[in-house]
């Protein structure tokens, strides 16, 4: 339900967590990504070579692109994206890997109070 006070922005969180089972194979993919970009300045395709040569993390940050992720999306437009890849330990058995964690503090007023189930309390999920 869209109102005047409404924004026609709405921001999407995704948070991925991807088990790389052949780093060569992203560090490929990432090169020929890399050396396909004809807009890429040549001290920048420098840089971007060395980095997912070094890492497999910064190798899958230039494979995901969030545009890809919604340019199929019908009546959107990406007005804005940044996304970031980092190596860390995974415990799908802990309690800390449970993904909907954050959206508890999205569901608290400006007092830290959780909302109650009520049409005033703005829509997080």
């Amino acid at each position: 339900m869209s109102t005047p006070e409404t924004s026609r922005y709405v921001r999407l969180r995704v948070e991925l967590v991807l088990e790389i089972e052949d780093s060569g194979a992203v560090t490929g993919a990432a090169l020929q990504r890399i050396a396909e970009d004809d807009d890429m300045p040549a001290d920048e395709r420098a840089h971007a070579e060395f980095a997912v040569q070094e890492d497999a993390a910064e190798a899958l940050a230039y494979l995901v692109d969030p545009f890809d992720l919604v340019s199929e999306v019908p009546g959107v437009d990406l007005a804005q994206a940044s996304w970031s890849s980092e190596h860390v330990d995974y415990d799908p058995e802990s309690p800390d890997w449970d993904l909907g964690e954050e959206d508890d503090e999205d569901d608290k007023d400006d007092e830290g109070e959780y909302y109650e189930d009520d049409e005033d309390a703005p829509s997080v999920r």
